[in-house]
């Protein structure tokens, strides 16, 4: 069932007013978070898309879904500009899909589909505030870091394997670099949250390591 089906100039106000609302709550979110696409970004996308779809149903009424269909290219390049390489990892893929999934709330609320858009709103949130104490749980279980640790010499990468097994932590080299009698290589390590951070305290006190970040 449709809600506010009256295009009256009151109820597209209205369904405008909603859609700001629910790109308020989703906004904040992720502005808390400190995320590349915050509070003004969300508000904005879900209006926008909102507005695009009342216009879309107004003026193509022989095509309504016209309009509305290339919101979701333009959001496609919205969203690409979020994602970006970090360092062993793709960040702002959460960001990315944040936004698409607004733009849907946002194009429920300008085709008249409230209740839908409140539904959507309430699982965005629930999927990125209430599922981080899981992510926690399995980064604490299973964690991977790449290293890059500095030796003096090709002699001690036996070494430093030795002290990943100690922390019952799985190796893998990804790069190594010689540079003026040193060696630094890059390590992908896997394990649990705590052998990592004791591995790290054993990296600080170790005189055979000359250096290494992660």
């Amino acid at each position: 069932m449709e809600f506010l089906n009256d295009h009256s100039i009151q109820n597209e106000l209205l369904l405008i007013f909603i859609s700001v609302i629910l790109g308020i709550l989703i906004g904040a979110e992720r502005e808390y978070r400190n995320k590349s696409a915050g509070l003004r970004t969300f508000i904005l996308i879900c209006f926008g898309t909102c507005l695009f779809t009342i216009l879309s149903m107004k003026i193509g009424m022989d095509d309504p879904d016209r309009i509305a269909a290339n919101i979701i290219t333009g959001i496609g390049f919205l969203g690409a500009g979020v994602i970006f390489k970090g360092d062993n990892k793709i960040d702002g893929i959460t960001t990315a899909t944040t936004i698409w999934a607004t733009a849907s709330i946002g194009m429920a609320v300008g085709s008249g589909y409230v209740y839908l858009a409140v539904l959507g709103t309430l699982l965005v949130l629930l999927i990125l505030s209430s599922l981080t104490s899981f992510e926690r749980l399995i980064d604490r279980e299973h964690k991977i870091r790449e290293y890059r640790i500095t030796v003096a010499n090709h002699h001690d990468m036996d070494y430093c394997k030795d002290l990943f097994e100690r922390h019952h932590l799985k190796c893998i080299i990804s790069k190594q670099q010689y540079s003026e009698g040193t060696l630094t290589t890059s390590w992908i390590i896997t394990g649990k949250g705590a052998r990592h951070e004791a591995l790290m305290r054993s990296l600080m006190e170790d005189e055979k390591i000359i250096g290494y970040q992660f």
